[in-house]
């Protein structure tokens, strides 16, 4: 399957969009586990909490494969993704950052996220600073978005990623996904895309 540049946009634009928005047609919501099977159309995922969710896949879905990066290939003037959460120093502290390519700017602004917990937000943002963090290895990111400007901290242990369009073929078994998925009022879910683990790296989001 060849992933043109058209698709790659509808891609990104969809998988930082605020958690559970309400769309006419749905509830924008996020899938995350692991590949079960992919027979056609219909992509079977079992979820974090063990349960089994069938994700109806549109006729050209994409697929963006995961890429591992640096806390070091964060550059001022760069537009990131950060899923962050409030620590006890009162600064968000970013679970995972994602590099977006250039001239890619899906869902910018600030607002909840659900990774881990219902404290979570996600930034999509551009870098306007960075910063060391006093005694340690840390960086202070100076994000600007439209609705304002938020600091992150990111740590060096936290999973820094980009990605980009690739094959179905890392659609097999036990592959570790994410997909910003279309719940409809009956229950069905479907998807336009999959970021997908690609050699071990999988996506944080």
């Amino acid at each position: 399957m060849r992933v043109g540049p058209v698709i790659f946009g509808v891609c990104a634009a969809l998988i930082a969009l605020p958690v559970l928005a309400q769309t006419p047609d749905g509830t924008l919501t996020n899938v995350r586990g692991k590949v079960e099977k992919l027979e056609g159309q219909k992509l079977t995922v079992k979820s974090r909490d063990g349960k089994m969710v069938t994700v109806n896949l549109a006729d050209k879905f994409g697929v963006l494969g995961i890429q591992k990066a640096k806390l070091s290939d964060i550059k001022q003037g760069q537009f990131i993704g950060t899923a962050a959460i409030a620590h006890k120093d009162g600064k968000l502290h970013a679970q995972e950052v994602l590099i977006f390519p250039p001239g890619v700017r899906p869902g910018e602004g600030h607002y909840p996220w659900d990774l881990r917990g219902k404290n979570d937000t996600m930034t999509n943002a551009d870098v306007i600073e960075l910063e060391p963090v006093a005694k340690g290895k840390s960086v202070a990111l100076k994000l600007k978005h439209k609705d304002g400007q938020n600091e992150v901290v990111v740590d060096p242990s936290t999973p820094v990623v980009t990605f980009a369009p690739d094959s179905p073929d890392l659609l097999k078994p036990g592959a570790t996904i994410f997909i910003r998925a279309l719940k409809k009022p009956d229950g069905t879910i479907v998807g336009q895309n999959v970021v997908a683990e690609k050699n071990g790296v999988k996506p944080p989001m």
